[in-house]
């Protein structure tokens, strides 16, 4: 059966889960960094995807 584009789980595909282990060892895994260094960055810039990417490359 075809998913329900009516149903929407309430999930921000714009921000991070930091208590995720999943959603952080996946951003970890993408920018070749650890899951503590991503942690950090969430707790110096916010958890949006696009702050913590420009955090991480600096």
């Amino acid at each position: 059966m075809a998913d329900d584009k009516n149903v929407q789980d309430g999930r921000d595909r714009a921000q991070i889960d930091g208590n995720s282990d999943y959603e952080l060892d996946y951003v970890a895994q993408k920018h070749g960094v650890s899951r503590e260094q991503i942690r950090e960055a969430i707790q110096a810039v916010g958890n949006t995807r696009e702050a913590v990417e420009a955090y991480l490359k600096k």
